[in-house]
């Protein structure tokens, strides 16, 4: 039997399905800054990585700041 995997990059609607939140929620809270996610263009993308550490995390901001590194080279 095959074997699922995630990617590492999900969108946006992947998102919503992986939180169980709808995606107007996924939204709203990654143009707020609370969910870590990144706008491109007019799709979002998000780092499983980012959005497991925020889940686990106490505090959101600092979850944040430690996935910023990430995407430094990106203008």
């Amino acid at each position: 039997m095959d074997k699922v995997t995630s990617p590492d990059v999900l969108t946006l609607e992947e998102t919503s399905a992986y939180l169980r939140l709808s995606i107007e929620t996924v939204t709203a809270q990654a143009s707020k800054g609370n969910i870590p996610g990144r706008k491109i263009e007019k799709d979002w993308r998000f780092l499983k990585s980012a959005i497991d550490n925020w889940l686990r995390a106490k505090n959101s901001s600092s979850v944040l700041l430690s996935q910023a590194g990430v995407f430094a080279d990106d203008d």
